[in-house]
């Protein structure tokens, strides 16, 4: 398939002054605010899949779902389904089946390898879709997948691995970072990305579409494949 039958990537994130997605504690860290959390949602029901890494889901067991009941009702009037679909990359295959995720919520999907496949076996059957892309995880090969089944607008929430991944490989379309007004400071705490060989490496100055304010929350959205015009 070709790479134009790809969806879009939005890459979404929330980030410390410091560049942390959240401390080291065993408690999430809560770096948006009630603002910022309703526009994520927003960006949700616009989206065709929410993606997330099995880190994030073990780390911070989320539902994944649009929260907005109007935001549903919108989605089913114009034919879609209320949630939009989630989807987890695991290499390993390593998922708790107890979590929030797999118990509320529409279609869900999983992507991993095939070693991953053979250890998930059919814990997942009645909750997920799993897809095996080979011996590892090709995100490329991934969006295909996507393409094929209708998916044109694909948001991705984390965590820093899986944003790394998509961007090191040149397959982010659009980031939407949200910076909070505090600093985290704990080298052990995760970071939004971490080390990998980008497109263009340091040189490459990406364009910043729109700066916005969001009650303390400031808003910045990047094009990657595009330059800065200044």
């Amino acid at each position: 398939m070709s790479e134009s039958a790809r969806p879009r990537v939005l890459l979404s994130v929330a980030v410390s002054v410091d560049g942390y997605i959240d401390d080291a504690s065993p408690d999430r860290l809560l770096l948006s605010n009630a603002a910022d959390f309703d526009r994520v949602d927003a960006l949700r029901a616009d989206s065709d899949a929410v993606l997330i890494g099995a880190e994030t889901l073990r780390r911070d067991n989320p539902r994944l779902l649009v929260n907005s009941a109007d935001r549903r009702l919108r989605r089913v009037a114009d034919g879609k389904p209320a949630y939009p679909l989630r989807v987890i990359v695991t290499a390993r295959g390593d998922l708790d089946t107890g979590l929030k995720f797999w118990h509320s919520g529409g279609e869900r999907l999983v992507y991993t390898t095939d070693s991953g496949a053979a250890k998930l076996g059919d814990s997942l059957a009645g909750l997920a879709d799993v897809v095996s892309l080979g011996a590892a995880i090709d995100f490329g090969e991934l969006l295909d997948d996507l393409g094929k089944r209708d998916v044109e607008r694909l948001m991705v929430e984390g965590g820093g691995s899986i944003h790394t991944a998509f961007l090191s490989a040149g397959l982010a379309d659009e980031i939407r970072m949200a910076i909070a007004p505090l600093v985290v400071g704990d080298p052990a705490a995760p970071r939004f990305l971490g080390p990998s060989d980008f497109p263009g490496g340091p040189n490459h100055r990406m364009h910043l579409a729109d700066v916005s304010r969001i009650g303390d929350i400031a808003l910045l959205r990047y094009l990657p494949k595009e330059e800065s015009d200044v």
